[in-house]
């Protein structure tokens, strides 16, 4: 492990190679079984109550009498997920083509929204835990194998992969620290003056 600022990186992190495959993937990591939805900060909360009017037009009826009747998250605060459908997908996935999208970042992407989307999405398939400080690990499942396959034959790290998410997340001066700390994990460089 190695810490950058406010954060603790497992060090597979440093050496995983990854860039989604929504081709192959379908998607699937908007629709997990399990009955629980994206990790939210509390703060997204807020987010979300001001863009569901503007998503709304890209979920389907399900979706709207989900949201409509149970909510769209659950939870505490320091633990709200957003809610699923039926113990699967998220209240806010819209399927174009057999894949499944956000509809937050798709309002985003058209120029309709500011906000992106949860950051726990956009981090994924890195997980972040906090216990006085956030540990950052590498997720690692069976229906990103696509993912982990496409990274290593196009030779993409997973740091790289997560560039955007990550500066969104701590900042452009923490990710250029957790970039050079990923190349000296991966190279056996570890000691400050290496």
């Amino acid at each position: 492990m190695f810490v950058i600022g406010e954060a603790v990186v497992d060090n597979a992190v440093a050496h995983a190679s990854f860039c989604c495959d929504l081709e192959r993937c379908k998607g699937a990591c908007c629709t997990l079984e399990g009955g629980r939805g994206a990790p939210l900060e509390d703060d997204e909360l807020l987010e979300i109550e001001k863009a569901y009017p503007i998503v709304k037009r890209y979920l389907d009826d399900t979706h709207i009498q989900t949201i409509e009747s149970k909510g769209f998250y659950e939870g505490s605060p320091g633990d709200y997920t957003t809610m699923c459908v039926e113990h699967g997908a998220c209240v806010f996935v819209f399927r174009e083509n057999g894949i499944a999208h956000c509809s937050f970042e798709k309002a985003y992407l058209n120029g309709e929204t500011e906000w992106r989307k949860p950051i726990s999405c956009h981090l994924f398939p890195l997980r972040v835990r906090r216990r006085g400080r956030d540990f950052l690990r590498y997720d690692v499942i069976d229906e990103c194998a696509a993912g982990r396959q496409r990274g290593e034959q196009e030779q993409i790290a997973l740091s790289v992969f997560l560039r955007e998410a990550l500066t969104r997340k701590y900042g452009r001066a923490w990710y250029e620290q957790f970039k050079r700390m990923c190349e000296r994990v991966r190279t056996g460089v570890t000691s400050a003056g290496g």
